[in-house]
């Protein structure tokens, strides 16, 4: 039983270190930390604009835009990496699979670019 405990020691003294450590660190900023609230530091800002009352009130569409932007580059980069890193074992097949993805993104980027969403008023 001794050799078990003797095995299982550096785990449980790992875990005791870390622990310590998230824990100092939770607690020093509430410790350590400068306080001077003021109305526009405690102010809800959510959004590009501050917060209202109604939730039903209209908004501009750049947001719905600019988060079809990202969506758009986000999947082309998790696609990307993992068919270049497979580049050779996928042949022309896999090769012109991704050329028609970025076709669709591409033609998505262009929708994009013609609505305005790029510019920014």
């Amino acid at each position: 039983m001794s050799g078990l405990l003797n095995d299982y020691l550096p785990l449980v003294v790992f875990i005791a270190v870390a622990g310590v450590i998230s824990a100092a660190l939770l607690i020093a900023p509430f410790l350590l930390a400068y306080k001077a609230p003021d109305a526009e530091k405690l102010s809800a800002y959510e959004c590009g604009f501050n917060a209202f009352d109604d939730a039903r009130m209209k908004f501009d569409v750049r947001f719905y835009l600019v988060s079809l932007l990202f969506i758009i580059f986000d999947l082309e980069v998790a696609f990307l990496f993992p068919w270049a890193v497979a580049f050779k074992e996928v042949g022309v097949f896999g090769f012109w699979s991704m050329m028609s993805f970025l076709g669709v993104l591409t033609i998505g980027f262009i929708y994009e670019w013609k609505k305005g969403a790029l510019e920014w008023d």
